[in-house]
């Protein structure tokens, strides 16, 4: 019986509740599934193939992670999604190789550390009366802020100090976040589900952390569409999750998630089975 790490984080030993659902599933198609903490030693020649799943603290020591993802290449452990996807796809920077591609995204602003910035002066320049300042390197909104012409000068130190880390980005806030971010899930390239997710009264941030929920929803025709084509616009993936937002009719890439992304398996009676299929399908 092949046996598979399902990576994990130390704050999430024995997986998030929605990975466990993947345990049977696995189980049944013959396949020993096992949570395996990335960031501890172990001897992962031990199992046939890693799978990435709740590795949700990569962002705050990013070089370790792509190491890890280094070593597993070395010692020739198939790794999903795979360790050139995953190098990719840590730089929110892909977004700008989509965009080329022809895909729509949130209008983002890349700003670079060769000169001396003003958050403000950059905010007029655009004509963007809100925007988002995030990191290049970042997960579940992390160091993530609001910005307006008004708190513009009390978000300059996170800025400055973003921008000289590992990169900084600035989103314009869109507005329909209020009325809800889709999430749709694809494995092995096909479309399996999607919920719509909605910020708290007051607050931006989509995340249930932060007070956000999430309930499955029938995406109309032309998001899905759109949806496809971020997934198509990429390498091959065994699990991918589209993130986006309606603009004007147009659907707006805010993410492809194709690291550690929450699947929301527990939503979708089917997605859990979908899921352990397009895995055996992968390991073979």
């Amino acid at each position: 019986m092949p046996r598979i790490a399902l990576a994990t984080s130390s704050q999430h030993p024995r997986l998030t509740g929605d990975d466990r659902l993947l345990l049977e599933p696995l189980r049944t198609r013959r396949f020993q599934a096992v949570p395996a903490i990335w960031s501890e030693p172990r001897d992962w020649s031990l199992y046939d193939a890693v799978i990435i799943r709740s590795c949700w603290d990569y962002h705050l020591q990013p070089e370790k992670f792509l190491n890890w993802i280094d070593g597993l290449e070395s010692a020739r452990i198939p790794i999903f999604n795979s360790g050139q996807m995953v190098r990719w796809n840590a730089d929110k920077t892909y977004l700008r190789d989509l965009e080329a591609k022809g895909i729509a995204i949130v209008p983002t602003s890349w700003p670079e550390s060769t000169n001396p910035i003003s958050l403000a002066n950059r905010l007029r320049e655009l004509a963007w009366s809100k925007a988002v300042v995030k990191p290049r390197i970042s997960a579940t909104a992390h160091r993530t802020q609001l910005v307006t012409a008004d708190n513009a000068a009390s978000a300059q130190p996170l800025f400055e100090d973003l921008l000289g880390g590992h990169g900084v980005m600035l989103q314009k806030f869109m507005d329909p976040i209020r009325e809800g971010e889709w999430s749709l899930m694809f494995f092995g390239g096909k479309f399996s589900h999607a919920v719509l997710k909605k910020p708290k009264p007051g607050d931006f941030r989509v995340q249930n952390d932060f007070g956000g929920t999430a309930e499955l929803a029938d995406p109309p025709p032309h998001i899905l569409s759109s949806a496809i084509g971020a997934v198509e616009a990429a390498s091959p993936s065994l699990y991918a999750r589209v993130d986006g937002v309606v603009d004007k009719d147009t659907f707006r890439l805010m993410e492809l998630e194709l690291i550690e992304p929450a699947l929301f398996l527990a939503d979708q009676p089917q997605a859990a089975g979908s899921f352990a299929d397009a895995i055996a399908a992968a390991i073979g």
